[in-house]
């Protein structure tokens, strides 16, 4: 498969995301690569296929880098790198400005939207992730 299209996700970091350590909660961090990985998906998938099918995290492997803060602007960038099967295979690296603060690897399997079964995305679909240059 070719480089997939990255996608960037501004992060909203809100009062709730502190912890008692005064920087953002480790399980935030979830929060928002759920999010950014959301976005991807309904940002570059054909409406229908938006419609019909939903996404599960199944696996996240967190590494953090540096502590996030209240007023940090936070940026998520999200990269597909592979679709097997049912599954989707994400990257997302979490910034502020120049400094990582997280990269986190996961794994999703696609649903059906009506039986909440696993379903292959069409191949057209796929390739939408994965240009051709």
């Amino acid at each position: 498969m070719s480089a997939s299209i990255p996608h960037s996700y501004r992060v909203g970091i809100d009062p709730a995301d502190i912890d008692f350590m005064g920087h953002v909660n480790n399980a935030s961090y979830l929060k928002w690569v759920q999010e950014a990985v959301i976005s991807h998906w309904q940002r570059i998938a054909p409406a229908e296929a938006v419609a019909t099918h939903l996404w599960v995290a199944l696996k996240h492997e967190i590494t953090y880098r540096k502590p996030t803060f209240l007023d940090d602007d936070v940026i998520a960038t999200v990269l597909l790198e592979k679709v097997q099967g049912a599954r989707a295979f994400y990257e997302t690296v979490i910034r502020r400005g120049e400094d990582v603060l997280a990269e986190v690897k996961s794994s999703w399997c696609c649903l059906d939207a009506q039986t909440l079964r696993p379903a292959r995305l069409a191949a057209n679909v796929v390739d939408r992730f994965f240009p051709k240059d």
